[in-house]
């Protein structure tokens, strides 16, 4: 049984979307309604601390979910920087993810978990935990072919570095799906100086992992890469017009 789970919150008012704008790499006045997206709360390096799913309810009403060991350290979070702001945090509980493409969406009714997070690695939907957080910048997670990350939004935590990664630069290495044998590796460990373990999950006397690699890296191990969907499968520079 795995142990992952998490955690969901209401966010209501009239600040609540400038707020979020603030906050994450989501550009969130263009999030449709009822529809999720994953995205993340950043620290000043770009490197995203918290990593959490958004998903616009109505006019000023979010519900956010992030994983369980992240829910303390997320609410402290919003609470602090929101202290100010005319809108309220409510906890929900508990909620359970479903796939859709490379996408997931939550409900309360309980959900085979364990199948979750294979489909999410398989469908290169890399997701941020107490472990491995601050480890990784959102273009190295592929998290804008996601619509995770909005490069021209305006400012928000981590945004100068992110943005000068994007516009005049590339990252050294970035998201790749592979599949080896014997026990899984675990999140964030490094597998060589250049091949860091996003996530991870066994399979039979394997498994399959996301890591962030130069794919020159990936050559040294003894590691099948496998193709990621195909809205994840390209350079992760922007395109040169």
């Amino acid at each position: 049984m795995s142990s992952l789970a998490f955690s969901a919150f209401s966010l209501i008012g009239v600040d609540a979307e400038k707020f979020l704008q603030g906050q994450v790499t989501l550009n969130v006045a263009k999030l449709a309604e009822h529809s999720t997206r994953y995205s993340a709360i950043c620290n000043l390096k770009g490197r995203i601390q918290l990593g959490l799913w958004i998903k616009k309810i109505a006019d000023q009403h979010f519900e956010l979910v992030c994983t369980q060991d992240q829910a303390e350290t997320l609410s402290a979070h919003l609470k602090k920087y929101g202290a100010f702001s005319k809108m309220r945090l409510e906890a929900l509980g508990t909620r359970y993810p479903v796939c859709q493409g490379i996408q997931t969406e939550f409900q309360e009714q309980a959900t085979d978990i364990t199948a979750w997070q294979l489909q999410a690695i398989d469908s290169g939907q890399a997701w941020i935990n107490q472990i491995n957080s601050e480890l990784f910048q959102p273009q190295e997670l592929r998290l804008h072919q996601r619509d995770g990350v909005h490069f021209d939004k305006g400012c928000y935590l981590g945004q100068e570095i992110i943005a000068r990664l994007w516009f005049k630069a590339k990252p050294k290495q970035w998201l790749h799906l592979i599949e080896g044998q014997g026990a899984a590796p675990q999140f964030g460990e490094q597998l060589l100086k250049t091949v860091q373990v996003v996530n991870s999950i066994a399979i039979g006397d394997g498994y399959r992992a996301l890591v962030v690699a130069k794919p020159e890296s990936l050559r040294e191990l003894n590691v099948t890469v496998i193709d990621l969907p195909e809205a994840l499968n390209g350079d992760v520079a922007r395109p040169q017009h």
